[in-house]
């Protein structure tokens, strides 16, 4: 009777696990994937606060790199704004981040933005946001 319990109670562990993980990654890494990371370094040619379905507002770059131009997802303005870290147009800064294809663009979810000799981790290796942590405990 005690090892049917616990083989029920360590199939539920499990079954609650799995679903914990798939349910960050849907809120947290949502798209971004390790194995497309790229750093990349340029001018920031545009900054743009995009609201998102929540109702919080995000910032988004327009990364020039030579003829290249990419749009960056950095993340919520608040955590930008509440770790002190302004992106303006003209800026230099390097990026390290996944390239994804959103809304049949590529894009680069940034992991880190590094600016002159500040730098801000936005998600931890696998993409899970450093601000989702912050604000309910330990998540990421």
């Amino acid at each position: 009777m005690v090892y049917r319990y616990s083989r029920i109670a360590a199939v539920l562990t499990v079954t609650l696990v799995a679903l914990l993980g798939y349910t960050q990654m849907q809120q947290g890494g949502r798209k971004y994937n390790p194995a497309t990371e790229i750093t990349i370094s340029g001018v920031v040619d545009d900054v743009v606060q995009n609201q998102g379905k929540r109702g919080r507002t995000g910032t988004h770059v327009t990364l020039k790199s030579g003829s290249d131009v990419m749009t960056v997802h950095l993340g919520p303005s608040a955590f930008l704004d509440n770790n002190n870290f302004t992106v303006n147009k003209g800026d230099k800064v390097r990026v390290t981040g996944s390239k994804v294809q959103l809304g049949g663009k590529d894009v680069v979810i940034a992991r880190e933005i590094k600016k002159a000799d500040q730098v801000l981790t936005l998600r931890d290796e696998q993409g899970l946001p450093k601000w989702r942590g912050a604000r309910k405990g330990p998540r990421t």
